[in-house]
């Protein structure tokens, strides 16, 4: 059913992210969770958010709107954005 996301699908999603994490901040250790933010990444600050969005971008083949950049909070959001555009 088109709007569904499956548990297999988010795990597929954060896998990929959590790639696409080690490899923007070239960091083995990190582990993505929903509830990670800059905080918890000691490199993520502006230059390395605009990298690791585009990045994101590329591995998905999508784009973030503006407004979605600037508002997420979390990697739980930018999941949801990603299963979002993937059920389309």
């Amino acid at each position: 059913m088109k709007g569904d996301i499956k548990m297999a699908d988010m795990k597929e999603i954060y896998g990929r992210l959590n790639e696409v994490f080690q490899d923007v901040f070239d960091d083995d250790s990190i582990v993505v969770r929903p509830e990670t933010t800059a905080k918890d990444i000691d490199d993520w600050d502006s230059l390395e958010h605009i990298r690791l969005i585009a990045a994101v971008e590329r591995e998905f083949g999508m784009r973030f709107k503006m407004g979605e950049v600037s508002t997420m909070k979390n990697v739980g959001e930018m999941a949801g954005i990603v299963a979002a555009r993937m059920t389309r």
